[in-house]
């Protein structure tokens, strides 16, 4: 009874072993007596057992591998690049893939490192910055032409991450830096430029209209000095001392004013009381004289051109007298 129980149950486990699943996305590889059989896809298998095996599972998702490089620059940087390599193994090609590849990641970091280091030392930073996508694109082709011999698919790559030395980003960060605060000076210098501009055509205006109040203001008071005399003249009072009594009232009006401001420090001579008459006194003298040099001035240019004719007439009388006595001598002779 034992060894039937016994016999059943190898039985059974030899039956069982003789059935396998395959899950999606993945091939397995099954030899017969150490030599290559066949390729099972996803599910359910049957195999000899003790005669054939799994050799192995090929993975046919697409898979991910980084690569870190450290390189130089055309301009002697150093810097540090990743490189993602997406990757699949062909479902028609997976007994390249596991008999002809054993290490498949090995094999691609290789590439990238030669494709890389080769293409890098060409370009300066700033270029390597700019041109990354070229470089993507050269290592793509490269791992295309390299690794399809062994059933491998390159789907992408790509140049994830670009790390200088970081004395070299402290200098990049202050270059920056400073054309930045370059183009806020300027921007400052401009708005300062146009605030200026702005004031000197206010103050321009302001000096324009305040001249023209000026101007306007003594025209008036031009205006009314000119009727003050007029109302002078009525009663009586001639041009002189009208100018001299309008004078002398201006006189003291700017001393009420001087005197109206508590806080003001100006000094007007002479203030004595006598200073009023004298003025006048002073004024209508100095009017009179220089009336009388006016009509002197008025009588000296007139004679001037009263004389300036009889000397021409004289001269043509004294020529025509001499030409007819030589004219006379002559007629003699």
């Amino acid at each position: 009874m034992i060894p039937l129980i016994i016999i059943a149950f190898i039985a059974f486990f030899i039956l069982m072993s003789s059935f396998f699943t395959v899950k999606q996305q993945t091939s397995i590889i099954v030899e017969r007596f150490g030599k290559f059989h066949s390729t099972r896809q996803s599910g359910l298998h049957l195999k000899i057992p003790m005669i054939d095996r799994i050799a192995g599972r090929v993975n046919l998702k697409i898979q991910q591998l980084d690569v870190v490089i450290e390189t130089k620059t055309k301009d002697n940087v150093f810097v540090k690049l990743k490189v993602s390599v997406q990757f699949m193994v062909v479902k028609d090609t997976v007994y390249d893939a596991f008999y002809k590849l054993e290490y498949p990641h090995d094999q691609i970091t290789s590439y990238v490192f030669d494709v890389v280091r080769a293409e890098v030392p060409k370009l300066k930073l700033d270029d390597v910055f700019e041109r990354k996508d070229d470089i993507a694109v050269a290592v793509k082709r490269e791992l295309n032409e390299a690794m399809t011999t062994y059933g491998y698919n390159i789907i992408n790559t790509l140049v994830t991450d670009i790390d200088p030395d970081i004395q070299v980003k402290n200098a990049m960060n202050r270059i920056n830096a400073a054309d930045r605060e370059k183009t806020v000076a300027e921007f400052e210098a401009e708005a300062s430029r146009i605030r200026i501009v702005a004031k000197a055509k206010a103050e321009a205006e302001s000096k324009r209209l305040q001249g023209q109040g000026i101007a306007d203001q003594r025209r008036e008071i031009a205006r009314g000095l000119v009727e003050s005399v007029d109302v002078l003249n009525k009663v009586g009072i001639n041009s002189q001392e009208a100018s001299a009594l309008i004078v002398v009232t201006q006189h003291y009006d700017t001393l009420q004013a001087i005197g109206a401001d508590s806080n003001s420090n100006l000094i007007l001579l002479p203030n004595s009381p006598q200073a009023g008459s004298e003025m006048l006194n002073n004024m209508v003298a100095s009017f009179s004289a220089s009336n009388q040099v006016g009509e002197m001035m008025k009588k000296t240019n007139r004679n001037k051109h009263e004389e300036k004719p009889r000397e021409i007439q004289h001269g043509y009388d004294y020529d025509t007298s001499e030409t007819d006595k030589d004219e006379d001598e002559e007629h003699k002779k």
